[in-house]
């Protein structure tokens, strides 16, 4: 009589960002002409694996798309909803774009270390020190609020 040994795998398939699909991520670097992110969500859903996306300058918001500023709509560590349009390959990421209202930067930290207020669609505050600073802020839709 042999031992027996299985190989048993996870039940559930792995949830992959699709074309349209809105994601939660968060800011990893940014330079003069996108911005790069790890995916956490898809929808409402955590995903067991981050992906990486790419936000470029000219998917940042819908109109004077010539004159936006990377640093002025996002920094390191903010978290995004964005919209997927394209699909990675093997060697790109997912193209991510927040060019509509309900899409930006929904949570940013102060330098202080607190969490800001959004003040408009272009600037959030620290509560603590007052000072301003420039973000694509996301008009955030109820559906997409979690506690």
């Amino acid at each position: 009589q042999l031992p027996v040994v299985s190989v048993v795998r996870d039940a559930e398939a792995q949830l992959l960002p699709d074309v349209g699909a809105v994601v939660t991520c968060k800011v990893c670097s940014i330079n003069s002409r996108f911005a790069k992110v790890h995916i956490l969500y898809v929808g409402s859903t955590p995903l067991k694996s981050t992906f990486r996306g790419t936000i470029r300058r000219e998917d940042i918001r819908a109109t004077e798309k010539d004159k936006v500023e990377v640093y002025k709509s996002f920094r390191p560590g903010d978290i995004v909803l964005a919209k997927v349009i394209s699909l990675g390959d093997a060697q790109s990421n997912y193209l991510l774009s927040t060019a509509e209202n309900e899409l930006g930067v929904v949570v940013a930290r102060s330098e202080a270390g607190v969490q800001m207020v959004p003040i408009s669609w272009c600037e959030m505050q620290c509560p603590q020190t007052h000072t301003k600073d420039f973000r694509k802020v996301a008009r955030v839709q109820p559906q997409f609020l979690q506690t």
